[in-house]
């Protein structure tokens, strides 16, 4: 199985410090949708792995951050693609979790409703957290530029052997080319 795990805040939608905590406030980065329908036509399992401590943090609850990710995927079935599931972690920082980036629980329960290994997936994000758990479970991290991408870049050293782009779009074509060339 061919599969790519997507951070969402900042690489799927724009992000934002005061967190997205409705559906009105989930905007699409500029052909992200289009690019998991790239994917999922040429056969990708696209997946979901997102912190989300706003839900610890009592800024919205699950019902709430339901209908945020029920736009994300109606956006991206709209234009034509699909996202086979999306996996959170509900805790704050302080809660020491194994479930929060980069922390490999997201990666673990993925791996179970999956149902095989992750190691050589793709795993897109923007912050050093992503890159790091990709790292961790034997994926092949990709940084984009989007989200808090260039503040990544900018503060951390070690990305030199990950790719970097400029957003989902252009990772989904580098995977696309990567898999096919």
């Amino acid at each position: 199985m061919k599969l790519v795990i997507l951070d969402r805040d900042g690489v799927i939608n724009h992000d934002s410090d005061a967190y997205i905590k409705t559906p009105d406030e989930w905007i699409a980065v500029e052909k992200s949708p289009e690019a998991i329908a790239a994917l999922s036509q040429a056969g990708f399992t696209v997946v979901v792995a997102s912190n989300q401590s706003g839900i610890g943090r009592g800024l919205f609850d699950g019902e709430m951050l339901a209908a945020i990710h029920n736009k994300m995927l109606s956006a991206v079935e709209e234009a034509g693609g699909k996202i086979h599931g999306v996996f959170f972690c509900p805790h704050r920082p302080d809660e020491k979790c194994n479930c929060r980036k980069p922390e490999t629980g997201l990666v673990d329960a993925i791996e179970e409703e999956l149902g095989q290994k992750v190691k050589g997936a793709f795993f897109v994000g923007d912050t050093l957290k992503d890159i790091q758990l990709a790292q961790r479970t034997g994926c092949n991290p990709i940084l984009v530029r989007t989200g808090k991408g260039l503040e990544t870049l900018a503060k951390n050293s070690g990305l030199e052997n990950v790719p970097v782009v400029d957003d989902l779009w252009a990772a989904s074509q580098f995977i696309l080319g990567s898999v096919n060339g």
